[in-house]
């Protein structure tokens, strides 16, 4: 993907504060005066970036369909973390969050942030037939995109068995698995696998995960969405993973 518009306060401004690569320019709605709007002037003029006042409309043409707040932020050339991110030691600390297949870019952009809020390593997406980094992605993320490495991998059950043979474990979540995501060992190299919005984990990817587990659901909700899902089977793995101080 070429240079493109990110959008939204969140998104611009954690661009500016964390992104290695940093905006080539920052757009504001003529509308905005406010304190978020004077955070993105201050931040910008501090790495002599420019600043463009231009009316809300202008804004509308360059991503139509995003909801972004007044503010848009032209990015350079998206670059995915190399697959190398898979091939370092697996570490007891390390974690993936595989997506088999997500659809909606809201829910590719909940994920991410839910992931680096849990302390994923990475977040593995197939390149084919899935979400991909969209704007609308990054704006959901709140500037998780720029700050959780996501790796788009050419076939997910090949990339997922590679890392089963460097010594993760996987677990994939669907309705049917025979236990809970709160009966199994979430601590050391894992991969939490999630499948897409209505169909979820193919065959192939179910089959090739160690063992599948359901997350336990009362009244008649059949399932969570999948960013709901992963947040739940995210933060659960943090709990095993971590003390929690109260």
């Amino acid at each position: 993907m070429s240079e493109h518009y990110i959008g939204g306060f969140h998104a611009v401004i954690a661009a500016l504060e964390d992104s290695a690569k940093k905006p080539f320019e920052v757009l504001l709605a003529d509308s905005r005066n406010d304190e978020r709007s004077r955070r993105v002037r201050e931040l910008a003029a501090a790495l002599g970036i420019s600043v463009r006042t231009v009316g809300r409309s202008d804004l509308d043409l360059k991503v139509p369909g995003l909801r972004h707040q007044g503010v848009l932020a032209l990015m350079p050339q998206i670059e995915l973390a190399g697959e190398q991110v898979l091939d370092a030691p697996a570490s007891e600390s390390r974690l993936f969050l595989a997506l088999d297949g997500v659809q909606d870019p809201h829910n590719l952009g909940a994920c991410l942030r839910t992931a680096e809020a849990a302390g994923a390593s990475a977040v593995i997406i197939p390149k084919d037939r899935a979400a991909s980094l969209t704007p609308v992605a990054r704006k959901v993320a709140a500037g998780s995109a720029e700050r959780v490495p996501v790796i788009s991998v050419t076939n997910l059950s090949r990339t997922l068995e590679r890392l089963k043979e460097r010594g993760y474990w996987l677990t994939g979540l669907a309705g049917e698995g025979e236990g809970t995501i709160y009966d199994v060992d979430l601590k050391g190299p894992l991969v939490l696998v999630l499948g897409a919005e209505g169909e979820g984990l193919r065959r192939l990817t179910k089959e090739t995960c160690d063992r599948v587990v359901r997350i336990p659901m009362m009244g008649k909700a059949e399932s969570l969405n999948v960013s709901a899902a992963a947040a739940v089977c995210l933060f659960e793995a943090f709990r095993q993973r971590h003390v929690v101080k109260r």
